[in-house]
């Protein structure tokens, strides 16, 4: 089973506090729009993923396992 990361752009403001959290998935661009640069993620990196989606405030990110 893997896990992803999903960003509900409708929610997201670019707060930013996700790519403090785990820098290696996130990117806000010029745009102002979050990218998700590293969508899989690796059993190593779920603590700063979740603390990502936990941390957000306007809860725009999830995990999903597929």
């Amino acid at each position: 089973m893997s896990t992803r990361v999903e960003v509900d752009e409708g929610l997201c403001q670019g707060h930013a506090v996700c790519t403090g959290e785990a820098p290696a998935h996130f990117r806000l661009g010029a745009d102002g729009k979050l990218h998700i640069v590293k969508p899989e993620i690796d059993s190593a990196d779920l603590p700063q993923l979740d603390a990502a989606v936990r941390y957000c405030p306007n809860q725009a990110l999830r995990l999903v396992k597929s």
